[in-house]
């Protein structure tokens, strides 16, 4: 996607699923926004009440670009080059999000399916999605919030709260830290035991494969007897002789 965006991207994505033949990933790569959010809007669940804006008479569009989109849908819609030189944008930094006054009734029900549908989401990704707090959060998993038994789960993005583009991005930074929590741990207890059809699988293959009848060994011969040196057999008599006289000399102590 480029960086370059129309004017009040949704209204003209309206328009341009109500007037053109694009398809929704054309409509999608031009508007910023996700195909699912396109396809929303054209089902009617996504974009309620918002009227399409005409890009071709803001001069953000031509009938031949769209023409050469609608002939490819391979074909990357562009910007048309402005007249007026813009100057260029300073990013604000981005503080907690804005949610109208009509929809702020519906950020429970938006947490609520958040928290069936996501629950690896943390608290602050929440906030960041819904624009709630963390309080309401804590009572909405708890079931200690005031208007607990009416809440019904709710896609935010159906509720216009977020972007689906905004929501798979906390999905998978959110699973990004699960698999490093997930290596650490292994990594700290130094390996884990493995599964026990890992480690008796393979001796119940085995035994499987073992031949049916048993092999019969021949018993080891024993070892022949060394010859004995006359110097070692002399050392071996005159052992047993001191110990005969040491145990003599003992006895005679004793009595």
């Amino acid at each position: 996607m480029s960086d370059r965006r129309p004017l009040m991207p949704k209204a003209t994505a309206v328009w341009l699923v109500e007037n053109t033949g694009l398809s929704f990933d054309q409509i999608a790569e031009f508007c910023g926004l996700h195909p699912l959010e396109v396809k929303g809007i054209a089902d009617g669940d996504v974009a309620q009440g918002i009227k399409g804006m005409d890009p071709v008479n803001s001069n953000q569009l031509t009938r031949e670009e769209i023409a050469r989109g609608e002939k490819d849908h391979g074909h990357k819609l562009s910007l048309a080059e402005s007249k007026v030189e813009l100057p260029p944008q300073v990013t604000a930094r981005k503080g907690p999000r804005y949610t109208p006054v009509s929809r702020r009734h519906d950020r429970p029900n938006a947490v609520l399916w958040l928290l069936r549908n996501h629950p690896e989401l943390k608290d602050s990704q929440l906030m960041r999605l819904v624009g709630t707090t963390k309080p309401t959060i804590a009572q909405i998993r708890d079931r200690t919030h005031w208007n607990s038994a009416q809440l019904t789960p709710q896609d935010p993005v159906t509720l216009g709260l977020c972007s689906q583009l905004d929501l798979d991005a906390e999905v998978k930074k959110a699973a990004r830290r699960l698999d490093r929590e997930r290596k650490d741990a292994i990594r700290e207890k130094g390996g884990t035991l493995l599964p026990t059809d890992e480690t008796t699988g393979d001796q119940a293959d085995d035994a499987d494969q073992a031949p049916a009848h048993a092999e019969i060994v021949s018993p080891r011969a024993a070892p022949e007897p060394q010859e004995e040196s006359p110097e070692a057999e002399q050392a071996r008599v005159f052992a047993k002789l001191k110990g005969m006289s040491s145990k003599k000399d003992e006895e005679a102590e004793d009595e």
